[in-house]
């Protein structure tokens, strides 16, 4: 009899202190922040906002020398049961990438119809890094950009 109540016990707190399953925009919260890359000859600032509206708005920029040289504007929005990657490179029209749902820790976009990138990828590595990636074809020759990114602080924090 005892140990049947311990059972129940166990059960009760296993089900009670499960983590609620995240769907849609939610399971990409873990990109919201502030990412950078510094290499000796440039900067790149990556800055993700929280899930809100069933989207996140991003916006990025590349420095060298103290100058910009690129910068983006992104969004990702729920649609249908996946979700979509809209991308607004500086001088460059707007692309639309796809995914599946995405899992709680990598997500890729795709549009095999786009130049270059077809691809692109986010995946957690840790609370403070950022693997992130672009990858296709160029000119018939596969190509792939990889940066590993750290959380830096945002602008005013």
């Amino acid at each position: 009899m005892k140990v049947g109540i311990l059972v129940l016990l166990v059960l009760a707190a296993t089900v009670g202190n499960s983590a609620p399953q995240l769907s849609g925009i939610q399971r990409l919260a873990w990109l919201q922040g502030c990412w950078e890359l510094v290499s000796p000859d440039s900067t790149i600032e990556e800055q993700w906002m929280a899930p809100l509206g069933k989207s996140m708005v991003g916006t990025s920029r590349t420095v060298r020398s103290d100058s910009l040289v690129a910068f983006e504007v992104m969004v990702i929005r729920e649609q249908g049961e996946g979700l979509v990657l809209e991308a607004h490179p500086s001088g460059q029209p707007a692309a639309m990438f796809h995914s599946d749902a995405g899992r709680d820790s990598v997500v890729v976009f795709e549009n095999l119809h786009h130049d270059f990138p077809q691809r692109i990828g986010y995946r957690r590595s840790s609370p403070d890094s950022l693997y992130a990636w672009i990858e296709g074809t160029m000119d018939g020759e596969p190509r792939r950009l990889e940066f590993l990114y750290r959380r830096a602080l945002c602008p005013g924090n």
